[in-house]
């Protein structure tokens, strides 16, 4: 039987507070984050690798606060004292180092939200003395900024990622699937990310229901190391 051709049709995360998972893992840093009116002098950096739920997180934040999002990168080419002018979250910081635009931008933007009394927001995805910033003023700020830290999951959050990341591509697992995910697959968002959208692919294209078999074999082919007795 033919394959089917995969539909290129990009998923669409949930991004609410009831689709944000809070367990052991991440409550310390959720419970940071909602409590931003006592954030020590106004600002929060958000730490946390690729996948963690920054971005979902801060999009929580930004309905509680009526704060805009900027990415660090495009700093530069934004009206910085309209941003400044109200809650903001500047996400990805570690992208402006080695770009002299980006960082003096964002040096403005850090020392006009306070000046203003204005929260601030700071998502990275590791600590600030390994951005690499080429500003010392800025290193200075960033590497004196209080920290939340978002860290790899345990096994009920990385079972409540799962459901989510299958949910935001409208797909329905079978009921097994998930325990066996979390119990074989390397514990990472980036790989939770990695699988739901190979298991996807590989639904969709060879005709598929997602079941434990091919989440059996997905896991095997993208990380043999991490499989075990089926």
């Amino acid at each position: 039987m033919a394959e089917q051709l995969p539909l290129p049709l990009p998923a669409r995360a949930a991004l609410g507070r009831e689709d944000y998972f809070v367990s052991r893992a991440n409550g310390l840093a959720v419970a940071l984050v909602e409590d931003w009116v006592n954030w020590p002098a106004g600002k929060l950096l958000l730490v946390g690798p690729p996948g963690a739920g920054k971005t979902h997180l801060a999009h929580v934040w930004a309905a509680e606060s009526g704060a805009q999002i900027a990415q660090a990168a495009a700093l530069p080419r934004r009206d910085i004292p309209a941003l400044a002018g109200a809650p903001i979250c500047v996400e990805d910081v570690a992208a402006v180092a080695g770009d002299r635009a980006a960082e003096e931008a964002l040096f403005h933007l850090h020392n006009l939200a306070l000046a203003q009394g204005q929260p601030l927001l700071l998502t990275a995805d590791r600590p600030p003395q390994h951005w690499g910033l080429s500003l010392p003023d800025l290193a200075s700020r960033m590497e004196g900024t209080p920290s939340a830290t978002l860290p790899e999951p345990d096994d009920t959050l990385l079972a409540a990622v799962l459901a989510k990341l299958f949910g935001d591509r409208q797909i329905v697992p079978g009921p097994d699937v998930i325990p066996y995910l979390v119990r074989h697959m390397p514990r990472s968002f980036a790989t939770a990310q990695e699988v739901v959208a190979a298991l996807d692919a590989a639904g969709l294209g060879k005709g598929r229901r997602i079941t434990r078999a091919l989440a059996r074999e997905v896991v095997s082919g993208l990380a043999p190391e991490a499989g075990g007795a089926a």
